[in-house]
């Protein structure tokens, strides 16, 4: 099998080296994601100064044009990202909407740049609304090109009203750590039928 790159972006509200939930889950995917043979970055983006904004680059030492380098060479993407008040993280919202400048940059043949790279989420969180997060992360990355794979989400939430994170578990839950291997095993598989058949030009 031929090597595939990841790009992993810690949606945390904490810098680093504070310890989060969301790093560890993004760890243990990378982890799995190298059963596949695949490279994987985890970058933590509250590390960087990015900028609010819908472009490539906002100008003034904004950080979000290396992290965007670091995306369009990977073949795999994913948004790690816990909820707070049943949604996103405020980062991974920003990053959605740096995100959308991606509509625009298109190839001589109308494709985004994003075609042809698989995206996965990982949600950690104290509540309910898994689901609901993912659902509003797939729709932004389909929006700007990028291609799910199936059971294309690995998460894990607490019991409501309680204290516990994901990084406090003395055992990984099994049910998470299955969902992890799988969005590995899919997104690789997905990533690697892409780069040998692109999509077809925007007509």
């Amino acid at each position: 099998m031929s090597t595939l790159n990841a790009l992993v972006l810690n949606c945390t509200l904490k810098k680093s080296p504070a310890a989060s939930s969301s790093e560890l889950l993004a760890t243990e995917l990378v982890a799995a994601l190298a059963q596949h043979d695949v490279e994987s970055e985890i970058v933590r983006v509250v590390d960087h100064d990015v900028r609010f904004g819908v472009s490539t680059d906002e100008g003034d030492g904004d950080g979000w044009p290396a992290i965007r380098a670091k995306m369009l060479a990977a073949d795999i993407f994913v948004v790690a990202t816990p909820i707070w008040m049943g949604q996103p993280g405020s980062v991974a919202k920003m990053v959605l909407e740096r995100l959308d400048a991606e509509i625009s940059e298109t190839d001589d043949e109308g494709r985004m740049s994003t075609f042809g790279k698989v995206a996965g989420v990982a949600v950690v969180g104290n509540e309910d609304g898994a689901h609901h997060t993912s659902a509003e992360l797939f729709q932004a990355l389909c929006d700007v090109g990028f291609t799910i794979p199936a059971n294309g989400v690995t998460y894990w939430v607490g019991e409501a009203m309680q204290g516990t994170d994901y990084n406090d578990l003395t055992e990984r839950p099994e049910k998470t750590a299955l969902t992890t291997r799988t969005l590995a095993a899919n997104a690789a598989h997905l990533a690697r039928l892409l780069k040998g058949s692109d999509y077809p030009p925007v007509s």
